[in-house]
């Protein structure tokens, strides 16, 4: 994670060091990347790179850290808006997700993500760890969720729930890059796989 003199920066000189970090990212995989060309774009000396973060890995993560956390707030939205209702809220996020990933620079930063992933970058996106700690600390995120439309009968189930369909959110979203899947064939194909998750997760 970024160092404390990385958020001592302006916003605009974060968001320049991260628009080129998110450029080269999307150049290459992470394994590929060089910090020579982000600081070049972001007009930063190498030492001061280090003073912000402790490498490149460390740049990547935070990238995809944000990421997961905007979608969260999407999720808690879209939770919201479905009146609690859980799995048409990840239908939801992942239209959303599939729109955002139609920017020339999204699309090729994540398709190099999700088709060089690792371990790792797994668990950037699942983050199981928090997901159980929001879960148990009773946060207002899962207090939205409906548990009365699902078929469980302790909290630790619905644990066991949200690991499912984030799990098939996941390979979802990585089939759609694999397989250059359209839009709208991606959110037909992962609609039709959480549909069937209903027939036995819904009472």
């Amino acid at each position: 994670m970024p160092k404390q003199t990385f958020h001592n920066l302006s916003v605009e000189k974060q968001q320049i060091l991260l628009a080129a970090a998110k450029k080269e990212f999307s150049r290459v995989p992470l394994h590929e990347a060089v910090i020579s060309n982000i600081i070049k774009s972001s007009g930063i000396s190498r030492g001061s790179f280090y003073q912000y973060f402790e490498d490149l890995e460390d740049l990547f993560f935070y990238i995809l850290d944000e990421h997961v956390k905007r979608n969260s707030e999407r999720f808690t939205i879209q939770l919201q808006k479905n009146n609690g209702d859980l799995l048409e809220t990840f239908i939801s996020l992942f239209g959303s997700m599939l729109v955002e990933f139609k920017s020339e620079e999204n699309r090729v930063f994540f398709n190099n993500a999700f088709l060089n992933m690792n371990h790792k970058v797994g668990d950037a996106f699942t983050d199981h760890a928090n997901m159980e700690h929001s879960i148990h600390r009773r946060t207002e995120f899962m207090k939205r969720i409906d548990c009365s439309k699902l078929n469980i009968s302790t909290e630790q189930e619905l644990i066991h729930i949200m690991r499912i369909v984030k799990a098939v959110t996941f390979q979802n979203l990585i089939q759609s890059f694999a397989l250059k899947l359209s839009t709208e064939k991606a959110l037909e194909v992962y609609t039709l796989e959480i549909n069937m998750l209903k027939k036995g997760l819904y009472t």
